[in-house]
């Protein structure tokens, strides 16, 4: 990993297009692009791109790639806005992304976040808000050198047009995307329920502060809060009031999102913590209570990536000592281990499509959804990579070390398929995920 970023924007453009492809990485020269691109309608409609993962927090989008009449594109536009580890989210025809400003000398210093809206096509700044902030969380422990800004990614609600933020300190905040961003409601989780910093686990201590997204079902505003309250936090998401906490108390894993599933009929979270899964009720009368729970140590509580769902299946991945991926079946009464396979992601949340599974670690790998066994690896994007699946037409884009590639996902793909790509779009490391959205 490199040091923490300063975010910049860029935009690909096809003259006869209306797509945009996000990606955001960090350069050593501490500058993150943002690259969107657009290319030319095919076989799809559009879709948003709203929150952490897509519009099914899948990384699965029903639109086309554009292949191969917007391929390879071009960058459009670009901008500043600090340092940050966020992905970006298009909603509406608006691009929303945070970034931290400020002198980053001290042990731990306060600057600003500001969250912005972009149009999503011309880049021009509809508005902006900031608050005050730290650079890096309260209790900030290990790599400090490494990362700093916003991790968590910004999440839409079309329903109320409200945009709900989290900064790295634990800053939770609803804003209203109507009125220009107006502050609806704000709380700080370690301010109001003393959060203690992360404890110690497989191989050291480490504490990156608040990075995973909230999540929106229905009327609740879900966050993974960490505190003796609950791993899991239900808001009202107009209101900002507790609802409830899940009889779950474990540390957060502070890195991966928390994943709705639905298990024998039954509305549940899934949620990658700091020692194990964790899948918990949000049914009305059930609130919180556990459903399963499954094992998972990871040398310095690096259980990272997002878990992928499919119905009641859940797919687990991680490095470091534990360089695995497992396809777990999740029911009321707990979890089996299907298959496990030493086909690993650390920082690719696998995506699940068409029964095959898809990760990203040098190389884009697919796995037999039903076995684990590997069909097919191929290309080369670092460690720190990411990709999406365009249902419209079959493609695997994948981004990492500064290489945006287009990989065939038909059914009948029995070898890693490259289409097209993008080389040196920018040096670095990549931490947010690449997105698409068209308009």
């Amino acid at each position: 990993m490199k040091d923490p970023a300063i975010w910049k924007f860029g935009i690909v453009k096809n003259a006869r297009s209306n797509r945009h492809i996000a990606a955001l990485t960090q350069e050593i020269s501490l500058a993150v692009l943002l690259l969107l691109l657009m290319f030319p309608a095919q076989r799809s409609f559009g879709a948003d791109w709203p929150q952490w993962r897509g519009p099914n927090h899948t990384d699965v989008t029903p639109e086309s790639s554009g292949w191969p009449h917007g391929w390879p594109p071009k960058r459009l536009w670009k901008r500043n806005v600090g340092h940050g580890c966020t992905s970006a989210i298009i909603a509406g025809g608006r691009l929303y992304v945070m970034g931290w400003t400020g002198n980053r000398k001290g042990p731990n210093p306060m600057g600003t976040d500001t969250v912005y809206c972009f149009d999503a096509v011309t880049g021009k700044e509809l508005w902006k808000r900031s608050y005050p902030c730290r650079y890096q969380g309260r209790f900030r422990t290990g790599d400090e050198t490494r990362y700093g800004g916003p991790s968590s990614t910004p999440t839409f609600d079309k329903q109320t047009g409200y945009l709900y933020t989290l900064s790295i300190d634990g800053d939770l905040r609803g804003w209203d995307s109507k009125q220009r961003g107006r502050l609806i409601w704000a709380m700080n989780f370690y301010d109001k329920y003393k959060v203690p910093q992360r404890p110690k686990v497989s191989g050291g201590l480490r504490d990156y502060g608040y990075s995973s997204s909230p999540l929106i079902q229905g009327e609740l505003l879900i966050v993974e809060a960490g505190d003796n309250e609950g791993t899991l936090m239900a808001l009202n998401k107009r209101t900002g009031k507790r609802l409830w906490g899940s009889r779950c108390k474990e540390p957060a894993g502070h890195n991966a999102g928390p994943v709705p599933l639905t298990v024998q009929g039954v509305s549940c979270i899934a949620t990658f913590g700091i020692r194990k899964l964790t899948v918990i009720r949000t049914d009305k009368g059930h609130e919180g209570q556990t459903v399963a729970e499954h094992p998972w140590l990871t040398d310095f509580a690096c259980n990272t990536i997002t878990p992928a769902v499919l119905n009641n299946k859940v797919i687990l991945s991680s490095g470091h000592n534990r360089r695995r991926s497992a396809l777990l079946e999740i029911s009321l009464k707990g979890v089996r281990e299907r298959w496990a396979s030493r086909y690993n992601s650390e920082v690719c949340s696998p995506v699940i499509y068409k029964d095959r599974v898809y990760l990203a670690i040098g190389s884009l790998h697919c796995l037999d959804l039903a076995t684990g066994r590997l069909r097919w690896r191929g290309g080369s994007f670092g460690s720190d990579a990411s990709c999406l699946v365009t249902a419209g037409d079959d493609k695997i884009v994948t981004f990492g070390s500064g290489r945006l590639a287009l990989v065939e996902a038909s059914p009948g793909a029995d070898a890693y398929g490259e289409r097209n790509r993008v080389d040196h779009l920018i040096g670095g490391t990549c931490y947010p995920h690449v997105i698409l959205s068209q308009h």
